[in-house]
């Protein structure tokens, strides 16, 4: 019997989506996210997902800021760095595709269509806000549409051929499997498929068993068995909707751009690394291996941390 393949364990250590409010554990200075993308890292991740914040911990798109904490992760450690490309809300296109050209990533969030994103309920965890911007940043999004049209999303996967970079096609509802099978016959992807599910945002599609099953299944019969896929488990069902993934054959993502608990109760997490730490272990205990950063770039065709421009 070939034995199971090693799992890979992605921390997305602040995303732009909660706010410095929201918990006094999430990082949000460029220092915070070096060094908790560096512990998430040491307690299993084999993949970083960034996003950049300023001292205020407002999202940017910074180039500084960027090399700063991409430096910094990468002297330190063996970690594949994944950069976004979905940015926050409120930013152009070019704002947001932009930091490929200059940084030439491993790999990057290549979104798989618009949508409707909206995280305004989030108004209700920021009683105290720490920052001004903080609540006319979320309160915003409930007018919001995340722009990601056929040209938008043509150029991204064209210029990530271009810089050598993996896509990490976000996929948010059904219908954005359809467009990458679009962009599949066309032949404008030619790298591996890699799919990173993002169930349960207000506008997409729900975080439920059932819908995720009919994702994978669709994304198989649509892309192709070889596809490798993955999920974001949002919020307090983190663990058990990663645990699902593994077990149909995925790998999993955590971090506190996705959900600020440990458990679900509501105890906030007190860094990445504790959700690391606590997915590695549930994994562990149901007899998967976890995988290193190499095996991860090898299980995923990467070109390797030295062809970076960081």
């Amino acid at each position: 019997m070939p034995r199971q393949k090693k799992i890979i364990i992605s921390a997305a250590v602040t995303g732009a989506i909660h706010t410095p409010g929201m918990s006094p554990y999430l990082p949000v200075t460029p220092d915070e996210i070096i060094r908790q993308a560096l512990d998430a890292h040491r307690a299993g991740a084999a993949i970083i997902h960034i996003h950049a914040r300023d001292q205020k911990g407002q999202p940017t798109s910074d180039h500084g800021i960027f090399e700063y904490i991409l430096s910094g992760i990468k002297q330190e450690c063996d970690a594949v760095i994944g950069i976004t490309t979905g940015g926050a809300a409120g930013m152009s296109v070019e704002e947001r595709f932009s930091v490929i050209e200059r940084f030439r990533p491993e790999m990057a969030s290549a979104n798989a269509g618009s949508m409707n994103f909206c995280f305004s309920r989030l108004t209700d965890f920021l009683e105290n806000p720490v920052y001004g911007w903080e609540y006319p940043f979320v309160e915003k999004t409930y007018d919001n549409v995340f722009k990601n049209t056929f040209k938008d999303m043509q150029y991204c996967i064209e210029t990530m051929n271009r810089c050598g970079t993996l896509p990490e096609y976000e996929v948010f509802d059904y219908g954005q499997l359809a467009n990458l099978a679009f962009f599949k016959k066309r032949g404008t992807i030619t790298q591996p498929i890699y799919i990173q599910f993002v169930p349960g945002v207000m506008g997409a599609m729900p975080m439920t068993p059932e819908s995720m099953l009919f994702m994978i299944d669709q994304a198989k019969k649509l892309l192709g068995t070889d596809i490798r896929y993955s999920t974001v488990g949002g919020g307090r069902r983190m663990f058990r909707y990663e645990t699902m993934m593994a077990v149909c054959g995925g790998n999993v993502r955590v971090g506190m751009e996705d959900g600020l608990y440990i458990k679900p109760n509501g105890e906030l997490a007190l860094d990445n690394a504790q959700q690391v730490a606590k997915l590695k272990e549930i994994l562990e205990l149901l007899d998967y291996e976890i995988a290193d950063s190499e095996e991860a770039r090898a299980m995923l065709c990467l070109k390797g941390k030295e062809e970076v421009a960081f």
